[in-house]
């Protein structure tokens, strides 16, 4: 997760709120971040683990958050700036983080790749959920300026 200092740093006003309720909307989070990264100066590579993590998030919060809102934020700390990018949902919370972080473990059906996949793409991670209370993953890939 981000330190204290770089989300105080964050740049005011340059955070986008995004809907996640349906297919589109995570086709318009992907096309946002790819262009939020490209403003920044990510090369291809960066952009394209960012963009994987951002769509794997935005699915599992469609379908074991039952939607929710991405939240994209340019941010800063020293010598470097980042984006971050936050997914909430307000479904049923992760009962046990490490065994959801598990590859192949799933509780939908899926491929169980998508915790743990986005943790692997992004330098930050940090996930915030209890039973019942919902979910909120943050992630960020920094550069150096």
């Amino acid at each position: 997760m981000l330190g204290a200092q770089a989300q105080e740093r964050a740049q005011a006003g340059s955070q986008q709120i995004l809907p996640l309720h349906s297919d589109e909307d995570v086709v318009r989070l992907r096309k946002q971040v790819r262009d939020s990264m490209v403003a920044m100066g990510f090369g291809l590579i960066e952009q394209t683990k960012i963009i994987t993590a951002a769509s794997e998030l935005a699915r599992n919060t469609l379908r074991y958050g039952g939607g929710g809102e991405a939240r994209i934020a340019r941010v800063c700390d020293g010598a470097r700036q980042g984006l971050e990018l936050r997914f909430v949902d307000a479904g049923p919370g992760i009962d046990d983080i490490p065994l959801a972080l598990t590859d192949g473990y799933t509780s939908g059906g899926g491929l169980g790749l998508g915790l743990g996949g986005a943790k692997r793409l992004a330098d930050a991670f940090h996930i915030d959920t209890a039973p019942g209370a919902g979910t909120t993953v943050t992630i960020a890939k920094w550069k150096l300026f």
